[in-house]
């Protein structure tokens, strides 16, 4: 009875913590929104890094952390220059000209690029209807698409959201194979010091543009620093070693758009087409059939 008490009670943090990351999340994409009518994408990459990552570092300084393995170094790299660092510009750059519910749904394609990696890189065996299921997915971002289609021109926000998917899939498999051999918080401090040093380039762009920013504006960056970032990651490591199977939390990512474009239309108003939506929906409906119907 105790052994079944202990394995609910993990079973639920984990699923507490999967929650907790999701809602975080979510509101990264109405505080970016909200924050570019203030900063350059690269400013609001830099303030939120630059605060998380010296948090980070003096926490674990403080907790005397292990220093990771010279084998490991290139999996750290990968996972702060495409995980944090490239994630980060594509995502702010691609949602200045994308609603915030627009572009939650284009990242929430990040798991069918995670499947077609873990494919091509890991050699997973993947079941004939995850590939139905990826082809579904893909069908729904071409409705999302077409609806930030203007005329003839095309909102290449789309497109830089849709590497920010890709560079997010790289994230999930990097962390994923990371917390194996070390703890949540070792794997995203080294990472994000390593993705917050790439961002130094935009050192200028935030000495430009921080005096005329306001009281508000900055305490929505140490929200953006300390909750969607240090708290997110760190969250969403400890639920992914602690899941036994990878789909049991990454299920909770079909929440945030919506949770996203809740938070978009209160916030900000925001509001997007029909043809959006339903784009969005089609795409989520090809991971729930990845995810249950396809499991390898």
């Amino acid at each position: 009875m105790d052994i079944k008490e202990s394995q609910g009670t993990k079973q639920t943090l984990t699923y507490l913590a999967a929650m907790a990351t999701v809602l975080m999340w979510s509101s990264a994409f109405p505080g970016t929104r909200y924050l570019l009518q203030y900063y350059s994408p690269g400013s609001i990459m830099l303030l939120r890094f630059v605060l998380a990552a010296v948090i980070m570092v003096v926490i674990g300084i403080i907790k005397k952390i292990r220093l990771p393995k010279k084998k490991d170094l290139p999996i750290f790299a990968a996972f702060g220059v495409c995980g944090i660092f490239l994630y980060n510009f594509f995502f702010n750059t691609g949602t200045v000209n994308v609603a915030a519910g627009v572009s939650s749904f284009i990242i929430a394609s990040s798991p069918v690029f995670t499947l077609i990696l873990s494919r091509l890189l890991l050699k997973e065996v993947v079941k004939p209807a995850c590939w139905a299921g990826v082809a579904l997915s893909f069908c729904g971002l071409v409705v999302v698409m077409l609806s930030q289609t203007m005329g003839f021109s095309f909102n290449t926000g789309v497109l830089l959201l849709l590497c920010a998917a890709v560079s997010g899939s790289i994230l999930n498999i990097t962390q994923r194979k990371l917390v194996k051999t070390y703890t949540a918080f070792e794997a995203t401090t080294y990472a994000m010091f390593i993705g917050t040093f790439c961002m130094l380039v935009y050192i200028p762009d935030v000495v430009r543009e921080l005096p005329g920013s306001t009281l508000t504006v900055n305490l929505i960056i140490v929200h953006m620093a300390v909750f969607p970032a240090i708290l997110a990651y760190l969250s969403w490591g400890f639920a992914l070693s602690r899941a036994k199977k990878t789909t049991h939390v990454t299920v909770f990512l079909y929440l945030v758009p919506f949770l996203a474009s809740l938070l978009g239309y209160l916030w900000l108003g925001e509001t997007f087409s029909i043809w959006a939506l339903f784009g969005g929906v089609v795409i989520i409906a090809g991971m729930v059939l990845t995810n249950t119907l396809g499991k390898s």
